[in-house]
C-alpha cells in the first residue's frame, strides 16, 4: 500500500508516494532530488504526508555546553516553558547548572543539545535511553526506546512550525547515534496541547496515559507518544 507524500519548495509542490515498505522520510528525499536541500517534516498526522525544503532557514542541533546555560535559564524562566519544566527545579542559573551540569559533563545517560536557526540559539533538546532510567521505563513501557524532551525557548519562534522541524532534525542525528533503535518516545503533559500537536505532526502516535511522579512528590498525567523509526524516518 502506497502513502501520498508532498514536498513543498517555495510555491512549488512535488508529489509522489512512499512505496510499500518505504519510509516516509526516504520517499520525501527521493521525490525532492531535483531541488537543493534535504526535506523536513511539516505535517505527518494526516493521510497525506507533507514535507518541505527551505534553504533560507538552516536549523541544526549541536551539543550543549556550560556556556549555553544562561540561555537555558532564561528559556526555562519564560512563561511558555516554565509551566512544563517545573519538575526540573527552579530556573535560576545556579539551579539549572546543578541540574544539567552532570549531563553536560557526561556523568549521566542524558545528553543535551542546543537548537540553532541560522546560527542563533533558539531552544534545546535532551535525550536518553529509557532503559537507563528504570523508574521511568516501568511507566513508559518502551524500555528500548530513545526518549526525548524539548523546548523552543525564544518566544519569537513559537507557532511557526519549528517544533516539528527540530524534532525531525533530532531524528536524523539520533538515527545515526542509535542505529538499532526502532522507537522514539516522548511523554508530554496531557494539557500541553502544543507539544502533542507537534509530536503528531512529526509522526508520533499517542498511546497510554500514565501518572509520572515529580521530584516534589506531585504527579503529572502524561501521554506516552511513540514514533516508529523504520516507518517514518527509515
Amino acid at each position: 500500500m502506497s502513502t501520498p507524500v508532498i514536498v513543498r519548495h517555495g510555491e512549488r509542490e512535488l508529489s509522489g508516494v512512499a512505496r510499500a515498505g518505504e519510509a516516509w522520510g526516504r520517499a520525501a528525499s527521493r521525490i525532492a532530488t531535483t531541488v537543493a536541500g534535504e526535506p523536513f517534516a511539516v505535517d505527518l498526522s494526516g493521510a497525506e504526508k507533507v514535507f518541505a525544503v527551505d534553504p533560507d532557514q538552516r536549523l541544526t542541533l549541536r551539543p550543549m555546553t556550560r556556556g549555553d546555560l544562561p540561555d537555558v535559564s532564561r528559556w526555562r524562566s519564560a512563561d511558555h516553558v516554565a509551566r512544563w519544566w517545573a519538575d526540573d527545579g527552579d530556573p535560576d542559573l545556579d539551579s539549572v547548572t546543578a541540574a544539567y551540569g552532570p549531563h553536560l559533563d557526561g556523568r549521566t545517560p542524558t545528553r543535551m543539545w542546543v537548537v540553532e536557526m541560522n546560527g542563533r540559539s533558539i531552544g534545546f533538546v535532551q535525550d536518553y535511553r529509557i532503559r537507563d532510567y528504570p523508574e521511568f521505563a516501568l511507566l513508559a513501557g518502551e524500555p528500548d526506546a530513545i526518549g526525548l524532551d524539548y523546548a523552543i525557548g525564544e518566544p519569537a519562534w513559537i507557532g511557526r512550525g519549528i517544533g516539528v522541524r527540530m524534532l525531525w532534525e533530532w531524528f536524523g542525528r539520533t538515527r545515526k547515534r542509535f542505529p538499532e533503535a526502532s522507537c522514539f518516545f516522548a511523554a508530554p503533559d496531557h494539557r500541553n496541547t502544543a507539544s502533542l500537536r507537534a509530536l503528531a505532526k512529526a509522526g508520533f502516535t499517542e498511546g497510554v496515559w500514565f501518572d509520572e511522579p515529580g521530584n516534589d512528590g506531585s504527579t503529572a498525567t502524561v501521554v506516552g507518544c511513540s514514533l516508529d523509526v523504520g516507518r517514518v524516518v527509515g
